[in-house]
């Protein structure tokens, strides 16, 4: 597909004050710019693909954020929030309240799995057969399937989680088949970020074959159609080569706080 020139990191964000967080008053207003800037950016970027901009969802990346800059992206039309880590997660959920919908898209630990289902409607990093069982278990009679999108690691990078080839995406998928309280509903993956775009696209095009393939010979159910790919420096990109979910976080919240 056509290229676009790449965005710099944390485009639209203003800086903070000197403990991390942006000084006091303005953080409302600055996170509302952002989130503009950046719909605007993905609405270009459907456009560019031939895709309605509404095949696009965006997950704002809250983690290491304060409460406040979650209410203030809420009270701009933002709905959907990432969080990396599960305690961090659930004393945010508690301080916001009603309103968002939390994916987890950080590695989760089986220990932490009882802690999931119920407060977050989506995990996007299942990427173990032994994940899937804890979460069913701990899911199991809740109102309705905790969805899960199944990380793919084709880079075999250490430092990430995933499933490396076809045939252990293929057992995983199995296995959360046999699951009774989880809902497979597509497919993640975090690029290496000093990849080039032409390496990137490439990285984005062949999840985006995987999942097809996925659709087409093994039957996953008309749920599985998510691609979850793409974060500040290169979510264009990924809506480009067929995201329907991108991760952004630093260009609508600023630099984390430290």
């Amino acid at each position: 597909m056509a290229g676009a020139p790449r965005p710099a990191a944390g485009a639209g964000a203003t800086a903070g004050g000197g403990n991390g967080a942006p000084p006091a008053g303005t953080l409302p207003a600055s996170i509302a710019d952002n989130l503009a800037a950046v719909r605007h950016r993905m609405t270009e970027a459907a456009r560019r693909a031939g895709r309605p901009a509404d095949a696009v969802t965006l997950v704002a990346v809250s983690k290491t954020q304060p409460p406040q800059a979650v209410q203030a992206a809420l009270a701009a039309g933002q709905r959907i929030f990432g969080e990396n880590r599960v305690q961090e997660a659930l004393a945010k959920m508690d301080a916001v309240g009603d309103g968002p919908l939390w994916h987890l898209i950080g590695h989760v630990q089986t220990n932490k799995a009882k802690w999931v289902p119920g407060r977050f409607d989506t995990v996007q990093t299942l990427d173990s057969e032994r994940l899937a069982q804890a979460l069913d278990t701990h899911a199991h009679g809740r109102e309705g399937p905790l969805k899960v999108l199944l990380q793919l690691n084709l880079t075999r990078e250490a430092t990430k989680s995933g499933v490396a080839d076809w045939d252990a995406l293929c057992r995983l998928l199995e296995s959360v088949r046999r699951c009774t309280s989880l809902l497979p509903t597509g497919l993640m993956t975090l690029p290496d970020p000093a990849l080039s775009e032409s390496e990137t696209r490439a990285h984005f095009a062949q999840v985006r074959g995987m999942l097809e393939r996925v659709r087409r010979e093994l039957d996953p159910g008309p749920a599985f159609r998510e691609l979850s790919m793409g974060m500040s420096h290169d979510f264009e990109w990924a809506i480009e080569e067929g995201a329907t979910l991108v991760r952004v976080g630093t260009a609508i919240f600023g630099q984390r706080p430290a």
